[in-house]
């Protein structure tokens, strides 16, 4: 009788730790997954760094809000509060003056509670800078910028070539310049690149795509970018 007794003591003892067992093994568990994730963020923004110098840019970790509020001209990067760039390489590439960097930016929800949420957005960007000012334009895949534009009155523009007026939205105030950009070796190049979202502003020629950069793609987006500035026709630049 005893030696059940005992036995039965034992059970109930190691199920009422069971509940503790499982906080602590899910509290360890986070600890990990954020140790992870810090350690991981260090090593992608040390091979950035590696790959800024071996570029011949500049490179800078530090969060500046200086530089989002002047890109805020870009459409994706005027959203939400809080916004700043961070893991900054400045330098030149294939002889235009080229900035690369992650960017962050804020919004809020709040449930049927009434209890607030915030939820942080990352992009990334690359931009040339262009020796000649230029209207506004956008060009991405059909319904990337669609809500936007159309809150400043942009209309779509059709183009000859029926593929790429299905599958893009090209928007800007003024249509002949829009036609002039969109030619059809851009319009070829752009069908090959679906990925691609272009804005044009001033004397700015950017990508901007979601998810924070990645090393390996860079250089990638690089070449894409200086290719898409080789095809603006140079009547454009006189």
């Amino acid at each position: 009788m005893a030696l059940r007794f005992l036995r039965f003591e034992g059970r109930a003892t190691f199920h009422g730790m069971g509940g503790e067992v499982f906080v602590v093994g899910f509290l360890v568990l986070v600890v990990v997954l954020v140790v992870l994730g810090v350690l991981a963020e260090r090593k992608r923004r040390e091979a950035l760094r590696r790959l800024a110098g071996r570029l011949g840019f500049r490179f800078r970790q530090e969060r500046d809000r200086g530089l989002a509020s002047e890109c805020a001209f870009l459409d994706r990067l005027r959203r939400g509060s809080n916004r700043y760039a961070f893991n900054i390489m400045e330098g030149e590439y294939r002889g235009s003056p080229v900035l690369v960097f992650d960017y962050h930016y804020e919004t809020y929800s709040t449930d049927s509670k009434g209890r607030s949420r915030t939820h942080h957005h990352y992009l990334c960007c690359y931009l040339m800078r262009l020796p000649k000012r230029f209207p506004e334009l956008t060009v991405a895949r059909e319904g990337l910028l669609s809500k936007i534009a159309q809150a400043f009155g942009y209309d779509d523009i059709d183009f000859e070539s029926h593929e790429f007026s299905r599958k893009f939205c090209v928007r800007s105030k003024d249509k002949r310049f829009a036609y002039d950009f969109c030619h059809a070796r851009m319009m070829e190049y752009l069908l090959a690149n679906p990925d691609l979202s272009i804005e044009v502003e001033g004397n700015a020629l950017a990508f901007v795509f979601s998810g924070r950069l990645k090393p390996g793609t860079v250089e990638g987006n690089l070449q894409r970018l200086a290719e898409v500035r080789a095809l603006m026709p140079e009547y454009l630049f006189e």
